[in-house]
C-alpha cells in the first residue's frame, strides 16, 4: 500500500476493529484508538522529511481507476498548502483521543466516530479528484453530526442539527459549482489538474458564478460572516475533545478548499478580492466584539475563531505571496492555540462544572500548571510575540498593507479586540481572593499534562523557528500568487 493510503485508512481501520470488539472493554477499546491515530500519525510526519519544498506539484502521488464513466480517480497527494494541514490533522486526533480517557459513556461508539472523522478530514487534504474530494467532505458531516448530538451538552440535539443543515446547505453550493467546470470539461474528468484547467479557461462572469457557489460552500464550513451561525452553539455543545478537532482542523478544510478555488479561477478572484478583503474585515472585528462580549469561556474561544478564520480570508485576498504566507501559517497557528484552549477549558470544566468566567478567581494558587498553559494559550491567540499567531498575522498585515494599503487597520483593530478579552480572561481566571470552591481544583496530570505540552511546544516553537513552515509552503504560495499576477493585470 502506499503511504498516502496507509495514513488515509489507519484511522478506518481501527475504527472497523473497535466495532467488532466488546463494549466491556474500554481500555482495550482506547488503545486500539490510540494505536490508528499513532499509525496514521507517524508516516504522515515522515513525509515531511520527503518532502521536496522546492516543487509546488503534488507529491507522493498515487492514483487507481476509480469510476470511470464519470471520469473520477482515486488519486491522493499532497503539496505545500495540503501537507502542513496533514500533519496538523493527525496530531489534533491523536490529542483529542487523549483528552477522551476521561469518557466513561458509550466509549466504543464514541471513538469509532472519532476515528471515522479523522480518516475523512485526512482524505479532504489528500484528495486529487474532485468527487473524492467531495465524498470525503461529505464522510466527516456523519461522525460529527453523532459527536454532537450523542455526546454533547443539554443543547446538543439542536447543536448538530443546525451544523448538518448549515454545512449541507453550503454542499449544495459547492456541487453546482463543481458542475458547472465537470460540464465544461472535454474529457469529462474530475481529477483536479483536469478541471483546474478547465476552469482557469471559463469567461470572466462564468468564472465569478463558480467562484461564488465554492465560496458559500467553503465560507460554511470556515466559517466567514454572514455563514458562521452554526459554530458557537456546536462549539459550546460539543465535548471538548470533539471542538479540538472542530475548531482545529474542521474549519481549515473551508480555508484549505477556497485556496484550491482561488488556484483554479483566477479572474474569479481578481474580480472578487475586494470583496473578500472586505468579509474578512467585517469577520475579524464583528469576531473579535462578539468573543469581547461572552461570558461562556467556550463560546468565547468559538467567536473568536471567526475573527481568527478572517486573518485567514484576509492573506487570501491579497494574493500577493506574504499575504498567501499569513493565511497558511494562521491556518496551523489557530489549530493549535484553539485546541490548546478547548482542552484546557474542556478539562476545567470536568473539575468544576461552569463554564463562567465569573465563578473563577485565582486558579494560580491550586493549580498552576492550568495558569501557565492557560496563559500561554491565550496570550498566543492575542498574536504575542514568540507565538505562532504573531508571525502569521505580521505576514497577512505585510501582505494586507501591500495590497490594501491602510485598510488593513482593520486588522489592527480586531488584535486590540482579541487583547482586550484575553486580558480580561487572564484577570477574571488567575487573580483575586481565592474562592473557596476553587481551592481544591485538581492540577494537570499525566495524559492531560502530555497533551497540553505538545499543543502548547508547537505553538512557541512556529513562532520562535517559523522557517521549517515557511520553507514547506513557499512554492506552494509562490506558484499561487504567480498565477494571480497575470489575472490581476488583465482586470480592467
Amino acid at each position: 500500500m502506499h503511504i498516502l493510503s496507509l495514513i488515509l485508512w489507519t484511522p478506518a481501520t481501527a475504527a472497523l476493529i473497535i466495532t467488532l470488539m466488546p463494549d466491556y472493554r474500554p481500555q482495550w477499546i482506547r488503545r486500539v484508538a490510540l494505536g490508528g491515530a499513532v499509525g496514521a500519525l507517524v508516516p504522515a510526519w515522515c513525509l515531511a522529511f520527503g518532502f521536496n519544498a522546492q516543487s509546488a506539484a503534488a507529491q507522493f502521488f498515487e492514483s487507481r481507476p476509480w469510476n470511470p464513466e464519470l471520469g473520477s480517480v482515486y488519486a491522493l497527494g499532497v503539496d505545500g498548502f495540503s501537507l502542513p494541514m496533514l500533519l496538523l490533522a493527525t496530531l489534533l486526533a491523536l490529542v483529542a483521543l487523549l483528552a477522551s480517557f476521561n469518557l466513561a459513556e458509550r466509549v466504543k461508539g464514541y471513538h469509532v466516530c472519532l476515528l471515522i472523522l479523522e480518516s475523512g478530514m485526512l482524505g479532504v487534504f489528500m484528495a486529487q479528484d474532485w468527487v473524492l474530494f467531495y465524498v470525503f467532505w461529505e464522510m466527516t458531516l456523519i461522525p460529527l453530526f453523532f459527536l454532537i448530538d450523542q455526546w454533547g451538552g443539554r443543547r446538543k440535539h439542536t447543536a448538530s442539527l443546525n451544523f448538518v443543515l448549515y454545512t449541507l446547505g453550503g454542499s449544495v453550493f459547492m456541487l453546482i459549482a463543481l458542475l458547472m467546470i465537470y460540464t465544461s470539461t472535454p474529457e469529462h474528468s474530475t481529477a483536479m489538474a483536469d478541471m483546474g484547467k478547465t476552469a482557469a479557461a471559463l469567461p470572466r462572469d462564468q468564472q465569478i458564478l463558480v467562484f461564488l457557489g465554492l465560496l458559500v460552500g467553503f465560507g460554511v464550513k470556515m466559517p466567514i460572516f454572514p455563514l458562521h451561525g452554526w459554530l458557537p452553539l456546536a462549539h459550546v455543545e460539543a465535548p471538548s475533545p470533539v471542538s479540538i478537532l472542530l475548531s482545529g482542523v474542521l474549519l481549515k478544510m473551508g480555508a484549505y478548499g477556497i485556496l484550491r478555488a482561488c488556484a483554479m479561477l483566477p479572474l474569479a478572484v481578481a474580480a472578487l478580492q475586494p470583496w473578500l478583503a472586505g468579509l474578512a474585515l467585517v469577520s475579524i472585528v464583528y469576531g473579535g466584539l462578539l468573543a469581547w462580549r461572552q461570558s461562556d469561556l467556550k463560546a468565547m474561544v468559538a467567536y473568536s475563531s471567526v475573527s481568527h478564520m478572517g486573518v485567514v480570508l484576509l492573506g487570501i485576498s491579497t494574493m500577493n505571496p506574504a499575504g498567501l504566507l499569513g493565511a497558511t501559517l494562521q491556518m496551523s497557528a489557530h489549530g493549535l492555540v484553539a485546541a490548546a484552549l478547548f482542552l484546557l477549558i474542556g478539562l476545567l470544566y470536568e473539575r468544576t462544572h461552569t463554564r463562567e468566567i465569573a465563578d473563577y478567581s485565582s486558579l494560580v494558587m491550586a493549580a498552576p500548571r492550568f495558569a501557565v498553559f492557560t496563559t500561554l494559550a491565550l496570550l498566543a491567540a492575542m498574536g504575542l510575540p514568540g507565538t505562532a499567531g504573531f508571525v502569521a498575522e505580521l505576514h497577512t498585515l505585510v501582505g494586507g498593507f501591500e495590497r490594501w494599503g491602510w485598510w488593513v487597520l482593520g486588522l489592527a483593530l480586531g488584535v486590540l479586540v482579541s487583547a482586550a478579552y484575553a486580558l480580561r480572561t487572564l484577570g477574571r481566571l488567575f487573580t483575586g481572593p481565592v474562592s473557596p470552591r476553587m481551592r481544591e481544583v485538581a492540577d494537570l496530570r499525566g495524559t492531560e499534562l502530555a497533551a497540553v505540552g505538545l499543543l502548547s511546544f508547537g505553538v512557541v516553537a512556529l513562532g520562535v523557528a517559523p522557517s521549517p513552515a515557511l520553507h514547506l509552503i513557499g512554492a506552494a504560495v509562490a506558484q499561487l500568487s504567480a498565477a494571480a499576477i497575470p489575472a490581476n493585470a488583465a482586470e480592467p
